[in-house]
């Protein structure tokens, strides 16, 4: 074993170990494995292990062993967003259409709007230096930023709160499935002229991503439904095609000049599913073969993340996009599920839900970053913005179940019977 190849393996190992243990911790504090996950990775960076005597970071990740940790990050990434288009399931609106509509729309474009808005005034100071952002991209992508929600981490945290299967989590993971997928339509659009689409003009990337969309879900998608059926494919030849799916996808958004994760997005959308709803093993096996090195994609991150390179405007900033994230996207979805006939309790739930952003919006920051239209001083900003919006949600929700589990009850008044927080209606 060489130099290099030690190097990598003993990274690995940090890297898993430290991320189990903050993992594990921030789920004893109530809190989604992610949070802890993202936090390992930026103290195994520049902002804390970095600013050591010996300047550590730097030692343990050499220049000749991180290319290697970045692409095993890259497959494990590219697994992991099958599996995020997998499990979104567009059947599940049929019983809460309204709400699901609404939410879906006003929860996506009000955030949407005031993310574009922000990157206009950002423009306007001219505090960073991105390649892109005098244009379009830069504002498609703050918007995307802004507005983004961690179906992910939504769907983790729904479950850990006994909250699948109620109204309000089908409802929430639902409109978060159809954000996911507006935003990454998006996100393609802001790539679009960036560096990462080579010499492509604007049109002919556009016409090259409608057509192997046109083939995935036309052609791709009928032929492996006819295969299943035909075969009765048992669950071990599912995962291969899944993967198999996912490898394709990746590699052909990434030679149109877009990023790999969207094509795995879009295979995992178009993967048939035989009875309407994801199989729980090709599901399994997808979560488990892309989390489990998924850890290494949070070092690269907090490898880019130095919170001593802030100055005071990059705070004034976060705290802008900390309110207009917040008041956007949480104070949206309450309105819309309101309108949508839920009431109080269930659509505070939702607009807490929707809030969280996490592993999806890193994922979307380091696309940002790699085609150039952001810095590496508005990436970590934008990075803080997603650990904190991810971890209020759990509180929020706390605070929103204590708040509605007892209420009192006047004097003289027949006590009437409490609606439990985990409704199933």
């Amino acid at each position: 074993m060489d130099a290099v190849t030690a190097t990598v393996v003993g990274d690995i190992a940090l890297v898993l170990g430290a991320s189990s243990v903050l993992g594990a911790l921030a789920r004893r504090i109530g809190q989604p494995t992610v949070v802890g996950q993202i936090a390992a990775g930026i103290i195994l960076g520049p902002s804390l292990l970095g600013r050591l005597p010996g300047d550590l970071t730097s030692h343990l990740f050499t220049k000749q062993a991180m290319p290697f940790i970045a692409v095993i990050a890259q497959i494990a990434v590219v697994i992991f967003m099958f599996g995020v288009g997998y499990e979104i399931d567009l059947k599940s609106v049929r019983n809460h259409r309204r709400p699901v509509t609404l939410i879906s729309v006003g929860a996506m474009l009000i955030p949407l709007a005031l993310g574009c808005a922000i990157a206009l005034g950002v423009q306007h100071t001219g505090a960073f230096d991105g390649q892109h952002t005098d244009g379009r991209s830069f504002i498609l992508f703050l918007g995307v930023a802004t507005s983004i929600t961690a179906l992910p981490v939504l769907a983790t945290i729904v479950r850990e709160r006994g909250l699948a299967g109620t109204s309000v989590g089908n409802i929430a993971t639902a409109s978060a499935g159809f954000m996911d997928v507006t935003a990454w339509l998006v996100l393609a659009a802001a790539l679009i002229g960036t560096k990462g689409a080579g010499d492509r003009s604007w049109p002919e990337t556009a016409l090259l991503l409608a057509v192997f969309v046109a083939v995935m879900v036309l052609v791709v998608r009928p032929a492996l439904g006819w295969w299943f059926r035909r075969t009765n494919a048992v669950m071990a030849s599912q995962v291969t095609v899944a993967l198999v799916l996912a490898a394709a996808g990746a590699w052909a958004t990434a030679s149109i000049g877009l990023h790999a994760i969207f094509g795995a997005f879009v295979a995992g959308l178009v993967m048939p599913k035989p009875d309407g709803t994801a199989d729980a093993d090709v599901l399994r096996s997808t979560e488990q073969s892309g989390g489990l090195l998924l850890p290494l994609f949070f070092v690269v991150t907090g490898l880019t993340t130095n919170l001593g390179a802030l100055k005071g405007s990059d705070v004034l900033l976060l705290v802008v996009m900390l309110v207009c994230g917040v008041g956007g996207k949480a104070a949206a979805g309450y309105a819309m599920a309101r309108l949508g006939g839920l009431d109080t309790r269930r659509s505070a739930m939702i607009g807490a839900l929707l809030n969280t952003r996490g592993l999806t919006e890193l994922i979307a920051l380091n696309v940002g970053l790699s085609a150039g239209i952001i810095d590496e001083r508005l990436f970590t900003v934008l990075v803080l913005m997603a650990l904190i919006t991810t971890g209020m949600t759990g509180p929020l929700i706390t605070a929103i179940e204590r708040r509605t589990a007892v209420r009192p009850v006047p004097k003289a008044a027949t006590p009437v019977p409490v609606a439990e927080v985990g409704d199933h209606s």
